[in-house]
């Protein structure tokens, strides 16, 4: 009864239109009509023969089907078409973004740079040994604002490509010397990137076609018609000139966390008028999920990269590698070793991915990498990008931003009215400084957050809502509840044997407290507090300097024979490292030996030598910042940082004095109290 329904069924089915189109005969009407590369499109149909012959219930049938359909999906030749304007950029930056001075310099730079390729009278070279031919393309070319050049043969064209900036080259085939396809040969060695546009009387498909496959951008036929040939010629540095227009700079952003990295990415895609992508690389251990994996294992699929290409539908979009320096590596591959191949523009004109197999031009895309410590990033990877760095903001910056851009955002996201509820200025100043001790705005916005939501719970419960209210910093002070930060070096008195120092850390400029005790014991130094390598040496050679120059500093020679010296830096969880801590030790125990107290309202940072010179250092602008936050009212650099220090913003200075010491004796008067310390003759 079962087979007899079944028949009845397929004897009753409609017959199959004959104007049905099979699959694989969409496919390659799709690829016919994709205008691939043709390195792709050989590829590809390749592949489309290989499966035309395979059984469609075998696997390799769908994975070759899956592999033509994404080749097809991707963006071969579609790119986003970028209108530079830099009034309007510029102001885009400046309404998104408050501070970030140097940040928006660097992209307008940018930008104006790419302007003035945009608009530069470009240059071509037409090359023939008739000469009346010669003239007639140059004047017709000039008259549409072409510069010119002309040579009677290749061997005179090489001379002129030696000396010129030549952006095209129109050839003819048959010369004396050296002949068209000679010179073409010549021109994609020396410099590729000028196109050839071949010109000849014995125009024949084979010749066409030998010339495009050795590289010319077109093929004409003699005589010239020069209408077309005007046409051809526009077409040819246009496309010359866009894509030369979408190749950016590698730039890595680099600074303390929540400084505003991913946004400024984000608005310059939009200032750029390109498609956004970011990714995030934290944790990536895999260098297949960059690359891809081979279509030979079950479920390969391509890379990230390639995969966001094909999501976003251009090639060159504004791609942002986000936490790059968090990156992993174990048996699965190193990631960062794919970088070098993604961020090298010499190499990613020719990016393969595992899955696709084909080289794809990743060179138009404007990559962007973020980065909390390069110190972490290997050598070659850091060599390939420009370095942006993103400081930390001061606290008139931070009032600007919360007034201007995170208090609206947060009374709109508790559904407060902005012109209902008006923040002082002194409440935000409490929060920022009460509250908060960062570089960079998030937890300055999680407390606004906390805030907007707590007078949302008292409008509901007073039923309130919509009335005028004043937020003070008295309303904050009860809101928030008793302050989380003090200003530690300011309200602190004089110790002996405690300095302060300042540091850089991945979230900005920190201020640490370097103590030291002495007591009975047989001449040993003890360092505690998570200290590195570098730490625990600087340590070693301010305790030589100190026991080398024990007459200038009034202390007993034999001070070191009985006791032992104990230097902590607490806080002992997080691990410290780096030289810049020298003088801060250096201060603390010169305090301890001389038993003069140390002033902690001054604080030091720079690194000490065994002769006592005071070298340079980094960060200096987080490290005062961090001095401001803290309360600390006097800054001890190095003298080496007087450049850096002269560049440095008054709202980054204001309110701390700013001393400038070369060697160890000038620090002493600075930070110990009692008698004045006199240096010998």
């Amino acid at each position: 009864m079962f087979f007899k329904k079944k028949i009845e069924q397929i004897e009753e089915a409609p017959p199959a239109r004959p104007d049905a189109v099979s699959p694989l005969a969409k496919l390659r009407s799709r690829i016919d009509e994709a205008a691939l590369p043709p390195h792709v499109f050989e590829a590809v149909i390749k592949e489309l023969e290989k499966i035309e012959k395979t059984d469609p219930a075998v696997a390799e049938y769908s994975v070759g089907f899956n592999y033509i359909e994404l080749v097809l999906s991707l963006p071969w030749n579609v790119s986003s078409q970028c209108k530079l304007d830099l009034a309007r950029a510029e102001s885009l930056l400046d309404a998104r973004h408050c501070g970030l001075a140097k940040v928006k310099q660097r992209i307008l730079e940018f930008l104006a740079a790419k302007t003035l390729c945009s608009k530069a009278q470009q240059s071509i070279l037409i090359v023939d040994d008739e000469e009346i031919a010669r003239a007639n393309m140059e004047h017709i070319l000039k008259k549409d604002g072409y510069n010119c050049h002309g040579a009677n043969n290749g061997l005179d064209a090489l001379s002129v490509l030696a000396r010129e900036d030549i952006d095209l080259v129109i050839t003819d085939l048959k010369m004396e010397k050296m002949d068209g396809i000679e010179l073409l040969g010549q021109i994609n060695r020396v410099s590729p990137e000028i196109p050839v546009i071949m010109v000849t009387g014995f125009a024949t498909v084979k010749s066409a076609v030998e010339a495009l496959k050795k590289g010319a951008a077109h093929y004409l036929g003699k005589p010239v018609n020069l209408d077309e040939l005007r046409k051809t010629v526009k077409e040819v540095l246009e496309k010359k000139l866009f894509v030369e227009m979408g190749k950016g700079p590698i730039l890595c952003f680099t600074g303390p966390p929540g400084t505003g990295k991913t946004s400024v990415g984000r608005a310059i895609a939009e200032a750029l008028q390109r498609q956004f992508v970011r990714i995030s690389l934290a944790g990536l251990r895999d260098e297949a999920e960059l690359r891809g994996h081979r279509r030979t294992y079950v479920g390969a699929l391509p890379g990230r990269i390639i995969s966001e290409l094909k999501r976003v539908g251009v090639n060159n979009p504004v791609f942002m590698l986000d936490e790059i320096d968090k990156i992993g590596q174990d048996f699965r591959g190193d990631p960062a070793s794919v970088l070098l191949e993604v961020l090298d523009p010499e190499q990613n004109v020719r990016f393969t991915d595992n899955y696709l197999d084909v080289p794809f031009d990743l060179s138009r895309i404007m990559f962007i990498a973020t980065a909390n410590d390069l110190s972490k990033l290997p050598g070659p990877l850091l060599d390939r990008m420009e370095r942006i760095e993103f400081a930390g903001y001061t606290e008139k910056e931070k009032l600007q931003i919360a007034q201007q851009f995170i208090l609206p955002r947060q009374l709109k996201a508790t559904g407060l009215s902005r012109s209902a509820m008006q923040f002082s200025p002194e409440a935000i100043s409490r929060v920022i400084s009460d509250y908060t001790r960062e570089s960079g705005l998030r937890n300055l916005e999680r407390e606004l957050a906390d805030v907007c939501r707590k007078i949302a719970l008292l409008c509901l419960k007073t039923d309130s809502h919509g009335q005028t209210a004043e937020i003070d910093a008295d309303t904050i002070a009860r809101l928030l509840g008793p302050r989380k930060f003090f200003r530690e070096a300011a309200e602190a008195e004089a110790q002996v044997g405690i300095a302060t120092g300042l540091v850089w850390a991945e979230t900005g400029g920190e201020i640490i407290s370097v103590e030291t005790a002495m007591m009975p014991g047989s001449g040993n130094l003890m360092l505690t507090g998570s200290l590195g390598e570098v730490l625990q040496e600087s340590a070693q050679t301010v305790l030589s300097y100190i026991r080398s120059r024990t007459k200038e500093f009034n202390i007993l020679d034999t001070f070191f024979q009985n006791a032992d010296i104990h230097i902590h830096f607490p806080s002992g969880a997080i691990p410290k490292d780096g030289p810049s801590a020298g003088i801060t030790i250096f201060a603390a125990l010169l305090s301890l030996l001389t038993r003069r107290a140390a002033r902690r309202d001054v604080a030091l940072t720079g690194e000490m030598t065994l002769s006592g010179r005071i070298l340079p250092i980094s960060g200096i602008r987080e490290k005062i910042l961090a001095a401001r936050r803290a309360g600390v009212r006097t800054v001890l650099l190095p003298l080496d940082n007087k450049a850096e220090v002269d560049a440095l913003d008054p709202d980054v200075t204001e309110g701390v004095a700013l001393v400038l010491v070369a060697s160890a004796g000038e620090v002493v008067e600075h930070v110990l109290e009692g008698k004045a310390y006199i240096l010998p003759p």
